[in-house]
Parts: structure tokens; sequence; C-alpha cells
């Protein structure tokens, strides 16, 4: 035990001796953490909108009103042709162009039907979804709203029945997007500076050649490999916690769950993620090649962890290969833990599987190091 704790002592005076290093450890992260949390976001504002009013009545200049108060358009200018609206959206002057045919006003109160045409730039197919389910609230509102005008000075003698939907949103009461991204935010950071820094560590001792010197002392492999490893599980609880309280003070993320619960499953997370960093390190040479092959897992893990897109629109392969993601399960326990409020019986199975993957992947570490005497 004291071997250990002379090689954690070790290792804590190497990480702090280096000063160059410390910023990169803890300050920034921290500013990706803030900066992240407030540019990562699947909100599509500000949506530059065109439109061609063929019928130049106070019913279409009431509809475009309705897109003007809008917080999602900036409605921008009218275009006389669809040919002009064209060219502007082929410069991207503009994402929406809206066209009203002519008599919208005249066949809305003969007919009481009539549709739109509206073209949207769908370069960004997730944002022109995003825009085409605005736009159908809109009209829909207006719709309702024409409805009752027309019911009013109509001679029918029944009247048409408005059903109002009242929605309850559970978990985000307020729909802010950043209550949803900060959690998985947190996760990506402790991830990657916990497999970073266990990734480089041992293969920095190759290149400067003390990893010789150390496997020619009486020093076993376990313990050599616990002291090293050590010091980053700490860092990466202590960024757990530091991230958590920016988290509460600067985004108000609230925290229904147990904390002690979202820590138990941390210690257990960063032990595979620095199994992952060790074994990587095993069979590097240097810490650029480290870098390179601990990078090239890291985006496969955040693209198909959910963080950014919902693993239901996955295909099935992809589906199936991220039963095989550690991050994948973190991020879920998070977002259940600190959103939601679940208990251990809830991230149970989560935690079994992060619990298997350490075990196996430490396992594989242990026996890939050579330690030769």
């Amino acid at each position: 035990m004291k071997t250990i704790l002379y090689i954690i002592q070790k290792e804590f005076k190497q990480i702090f001796r280096n000063k160059g290093m410390l910023p990169i450890i803890f300050i920034l992260p921290l500013l990706q953490l803030v900066i992240l949390s407030n540019a990562a976001t699947f909100e599509v504002k500000n949506i530059k909108f065109g439109y061609i009013d063929n019928d130049r009545s106070a019913t279409s200049r009431a509809l475009i009103e309705k897109f003007g108060a809008s917080t999602y358009f900036n409605v921008l200018q009218a275009y006389p042709t669809q040919i002009r609206a064209g060219a502007a959206m082929l410069r991207g002057e503009v994402d929406v162009v809206m066209e009203i045919p002519q008599q919208f006003a005249r066949d809305l109160q003969t007919e009481q039907h009539h549709t739109l045409g509206v073209t949207i730039n769908a370069i960004d197919g997730a944002a022109a979804g995003v825009e085409n389910v605005y736009i159908s609230q809109i009209v829909q509102s207006y719709n309702q709203s024409i409805i009752i005008d027309l019911s009013q000075i109509s001679d029918a003698q029944i009247q048409p029945v408005m059903i109002e939907t009242i929605p309850l949103f559970w978990y985000n009461e307020t729909l802010n997007y950043k209550t949803f991204m900060v959690p998985g935010i947190l996760v990506l950071l402790v991830t990657m500076i916990t497999l970073f820094l266990s990734g480089m560590n041992i293969v920095r001792e190759k290149e400067i050649g003390t990893l010789e010197q150390i496997n020619v002392t009486p020093i076993k492999k376990s313990q050599f490999i616990i002291g090293k490893l050590f010091p980053f599980w700490a860092i990466g609880m202590a960024l757990l916690s530091i991230g958590l309280i920016i988290a509460k003070l600067i985004f108000n993320i609230p925290m229904l769950g147990s904390l002690l619960l979202l820590y138990l499953y941390t210690s257990i997370y960063i032990l595979v993620v620095l199994g992952i960093g060790l074994f990587i390190s095993n069979f590097t040479d240097t810490q650029q090649q480290a870098m390179f092959i601990a990078w090239f897992f890291m985006v496969i893990f955040i693209l198909m962890s959910g963080l950014f897109t919902p693993i239901e629109s996955m295909p099935k392969w992809a589906q199936l290969m991220t039963e095989f993601n550690p991050i994948k399960y973190y991020v879920e326990v998070m977002r259940m833990v600190m959103l939601k409020g679940s208990g251990f019986l809830d991230i149970l199975p989560q935690l079994i599987k992060t619990l298997v993957y350490a075990i196996l992947m430490n396992g594989l570490a242990v026996w890939s190091y050579k330690k030769t005497t």
C-alpha cells in the first residue's frame, strides 16, 4: 500500500509541477462547458423569411404579420416573382419563401379552403424540418382565427367547435435547450480529459525513458498501474464537481436526483475511460500516436452516444453498436439523475453494463501491459 501511495504522490507532484498542463486540465474544460452549452443548440432562430404576396389583401397582410410577430422569423422583404425569390435563396439571402396566391382572401370566404406555397432551403435537413414545423404552427394558428372570423359573419346556425390542446411539459418545463445539453457536455469533458491524460501518461514515460527504469524496480505491475491511474480518476471526479457547480450557478440546471448516486456511477465510469486510455498507451510509442487513436475513438463514441442526435433515429445496425458505447450510458444516467430524479433501481441496467465494461477494459489493459524485469 505504501508503494502505491508513493507512486500517487509522485504523479500528483508531476502533474502540478507542469504549469502548462494545469490550465488544460482545469480551466479550458470549464470554459468549454460554458461556451459549448450556449453554442450547441438545435433551436432554429432568426430564420430569414421572404414572401410573394399575389393577393395584396388585408387577409394576406394579416398572415404575413403573424410571421413578423414570431420570435423565430425575421421578415425581410417581399419579392415580386418566384424567380427573384429563388435567386435570393440561391445567394443565401433568405431561408424561407412563402407564396400567397391570387384571390386568397376571396377563396377563403367562399370556399373556406386554399393552399399556400412554401419554399424552404433544405441544405440543412434538420433545420429545414424544424422550420417547417414552425411555419405549420403559425399557419394553423392563423387558420383557427380565420375560422372564428368567418363563423361570426356567416348565417350558419352551427358554429365550428375549436379544440384547444394544453401541453404539460415534464422534466424541462421551460423547454430550455441548455437543460438538455449541459449534462451531456459535462459528460463529454470528463471523458475527454481523463481519456487523453491517461492515454498519454505512460507513453510519456516511454518517450523520456523512465518507463524502463520503473520496470526493473521491484514495483508490481498492479501497484504501478493503480498509482499511475488514480490521480486521473481523482481529476475526473474533481472536474465533475466543478462542472456541476457551474451547471447550477450559471445555467440553473435542476438537480432532482441524488448527487451521491451520480458520483457512484461516475467513479465506475471513469474506470472504463482509464482502462481504455491505458489499453491505448500499451500499443503506442509516442504521445502523438496515443492522441490520434484516442481522438479516433472519441469521435465515434460522441457521435453515437445520443448527445447530439437521438439514438432512435439511427439505423438498426448503428443502434446495436451504441450498446458498446460507454458514453451513451453516462449521458443517459446524467440526464436521468439530474433532470428526472431517477433512483438506484432506475439506473441499475446502465450501472451493471458500465461495471462489466470497466472490468473488461481494465483487465485487457493490465493483461496487455508488459513489465520486463
